[in-house]
């Protein structure tokens, strides 16, 4: 698992105490976290799908409230710079570069949106991994990998394969050389992962750990076909595991109470 992103040192009392009381301080403070989140954003010191810090451990580096982080959290939100998964956590999106595309993320609480980007998802992603099957270099096999691992090593931990699926998939898309597959992969973020997997964090726990053991194998399945680099194998185990993924979506809100 990516482990959330350690922060800057939070501000000294003397810089605190300099700011004035009410309204104008707190929007002088969000402003500041919104500076110094948005610069590691853009370094890549937090690189994209990674997990942000949790808005407890926010508070203790930089010294502000709750409802100081959350403001700041919704502006780079609002900035296309992060995305919250609720009862998840927040997780890093690519900064925009010039040229790109742009593509209006799905409502994660739309089913119909969902399912049809996993439409979308399912003939664009079997074509990339067709060709990474033909064109991946070792760092592309390894940045896959590694995505594996930490899937695999956090199979009974809610949310904290969110992460590491999005970049396997993201890896994926790298591995194509176009990086028309990338800008994709980016504008659709954290939505890509469907419903965050089927609403996982209500589902009973071993039921949770059999759902994603399957995610997992699928996985290694699309992987192991890259590695030998059979494009038509890559293409059918990844539009394989894109059509699951849309069926155990539907599934899964079809069997929650309204």
């Amino acid at each position: 698992m990516t482990q959330p992103n350690s922060l800057s040192p939070a501000p000294s009392q003397a810089e605190e105490t300099e700011l004035p009381d009410g309204p104008r301080r707190s929007r002088n403070l969000t402003q500041t976290l919104v500076e110094a989140l948005g610069e590691q954003l853009r370094s890549g010191a937090i690189r994209a799908g990674d997990k942000l810090p949790s808005e407890s451990a926010v508070m203790q580096s930089f010294g502000v409230s709750r409802g100081v982080v959350r403001e700041a959290l919704s502006r780079l939100a609002a900035a296309g710079m992060v995305q919250t998964q609720h009862g998840i956590g927040t997780f890093a999106l690519a900064p925009d570069r010039a040229g790109r595309f742009h593509l209006q993320r799905p409502e994660v609480t739309d089913l119909d949106d969902l399912l049809s980007m996993l439409e979308l998802r399912t003939s664009v992603e079997s074509d990339a991994a067709g060709l990474a099957a033909t064109r991946r270099a070792d760092a592309h096999l390894l940045a896959m990998r590694t995505a594996l691992d930490d899937f695999g090593s956090h199979l009974s931990t809610v949310g904290e394969t969110v992460s590491p699926d999005f970049r396997f998939h993201l890896a994926i898309a790298h591995a194509t050389g176009n990086r028309y597959y990338s800008d994709l992969m980016d504008q659709l973020g954290m939505a890509a992962i469907p419903s965050t997997r089927m609403s996982s964090v209500r589902l009973d726990p071993q039921l949770r750990e059999r759902h994603l053991q399957k995610v997992h194998q699928e996985h290694h399945d699309i992987y192991a076909a890259i590695v030998r680099r059979d494009p038509e194998a890559a293409r059918a185990a990844m539009r394989i595991h894109l059509v699951n993924s849309r069926e155990r979506q539907r599934q899964s809100s079809a069997s929650q109470p309204a």
